[in-house]
């Protein structure tokens, strides 16, 4: 069950780089939001197939993430790049703790 929330990062990152670049035509947010969104479904499916390796790339997805929202979110003040910023480091803290329990 625990590639539920990669799965749904990824229909997030995905769908807020394509929102992104409709509204302000921004190719760097379609980008970086496919780009994320790709590295979360690979996560969920080698986590659903219950391979080596999947929790620690949620955990890379969620730093990238983390790594590009957060200070959006500290400079901005803006709803979408804090609800980034949350639901990043939820992820990794979730994820982290996975790879930790597996250890």
């Amino acid at each position: 069950m625990s590639h539920h929330p990669a799965y749904t990062m990824s229909a997030l990152c995905v769908v807020g780089g394509i929102t992104g670049y409709s509204r302000t035509r921004s190719i760097p947010s379609l980008v970086a939001g496919i780009s994320v969104g790709a590295l979360y479904g690979v996560a969920g499916y080698i986590i659903k197939e219950n391979r080596d390796y999947g929790h620690e790339l949620a955990v890379g997805a969620s730093t990238i993430l983390a790594i590009s929202s957060i200070p959006r979110a500290i400079k901005t003040r803006k709803p979408v790049p804090i609800a980034l910023a949350i639901t990043s480091l939820a992820a990794g803290a979730y994820y982290t703790k996975k790879v930790i329990d597996y250890a």
